[in-house]
């Protein structure tokens, strides 16, 4: 067994999915911007971002979003929208990086669809969308990022990705995009399975634990 070191890397972005949010600016028009800290649980989707982004505003005010889940083939759309704000001016503190773009689904070559139940349109190009509304907003023990609460109200999945007659999504089809350490990753092959599973890779042996 190796020894550990101690080190302080500057974020943990330890593997974590990326994930699309669309949102809707004051002015109606919508925004969308990546984001690399969200998780599940149950039907509450959690999200992580910067307190001053537009994308934290827009929760904050409109309370809707859609959280857009692309597959590895859109890394490249995906980063394409990592220089760029929805907030004009420019935040002092973002000036040097970051540039305003007020229409980021062209910019990133992506379609927008209309959603059924929220304001904020969906990524058609994402086979997974969850349409959603803010329960809670409260900005993190260190005053810094938007720790947000979601509840979500409508699931779109790309019909393929099913498992035939259930509501289940079938594991092996369905890829996400991952951000690992600042890079992107898609998964490698299945070297197991949890024991709740609803799809079991081999029902046979599902049965006997």
């Amino acid at each position: 067994m190796a020894e550990h070191i101690l080190i302080d890397p500057p974020i943990l972005y330890i593997g974590t999915p990326v994930v699309l949010l669309s949102t809707l600016n004051p002015d109606g028009t919508p925004n969308l911007a990546p984001m690399s800290s969200v998780f599940a649980l149950g039907q509450t989707v959690v999200l992580g971002m910067e307190l001053t982004s537009r994308t934290a505003q827009n929760l904050r005010e409109r309370r809707q979003v859609v959280v857009n889940v692309p597959g590895p083939e859109l890394w490249r759309n995906v980063e394409s929208l990592a220089r760029l704000t929805g907030s004009d001016p420019v935040p002092d503190d973002k000036r040097d990086v970051y540039s305003y773009c007020a229409d980021k689904f062209t910019a990133a070559g992506l379609t927008a669809e209309a959603s059924d139940l929220v304001g904020p349109p969906r990524v058609a190009e994402c086979r997974l969308q969850i349409e959603a509304e803010v329960t809670s907003a409260e900005p993190d023990a260190g005053g810094v990022f938007l720790v947000t609460q979601t509840r979500a109200r409508a699931i779109h999945a790309d019909p393929a990705l099913m498992v035939p007659g259930t509501q289940h999504i079938d594991a092996h089809k369905w890829r996400p995009l991952v951000l690992n350490f600042r890079h992107y990753f898609g998964l490698g092959e299945e070297v197991g399975e949890n024991f709740k599973t609803p799809t079991p890779s081999n029902p046979a042996v599902s049965r006997q634990r």
